[in-house]
């Protein structure tokens, strides 16, 4: 991945968590990683944990930045979720996922939150 990509990224999850936070949510960990994958944002909104996958483009040519979460994305999100709640005993909370598309224009920042965006792979339910 490129330095410009990297630092692209990095910008519209600060975008994100910002947005976040103005709408209500505690931010609980940022760039969480186990030996699943990765979760850019978890955070609580009000008593239901979210999982918030961030897709950032500077355009939407190539479509639009929450099109980039597939299937086997959302595979990893749904395993390194269940880790993430099994290690800090939170398997009796609510869970969702969410996508934040972050579109970075020319002439400012478009942020769109889908919320559900997906359902925890059935294989992960314990």
């Amino acid at each position: 991945m490129s330095k410009h990509n990297i630092l692209l990224g990095r910008s519209g999850e600060d975008l994100a968590v910002e947005f976040l936070k103005k709408s209500g949510y505690k931010i609980l960990a940022r760039n969480y990683r186990n030996y699943t994958g990765e979760i850019d944002i978890i955070a609580r909104d009000k008593e239901i944990i979210v999982f918030a996958e961030v897709k950032t483009r500077t355009s939407d040519k190539c479509g639009f930045p929450a099109e980039a979460v597939g299937s086997f994305k959302q595979r990893q999100i749904s395993r390194t979720a269940v880790i993430y709640l099994k290690e800090n005993n939170l398997l009796h909370k609510s869970a969702r996922f969410d996508i934040i598309s972050v579109l970075c224009l020319p002439q400012n920042e478009k942020i769109d939150l889908i919320k559900n965006a997906f359902e925890l792979d059935k294989k992960f339910i314990y």
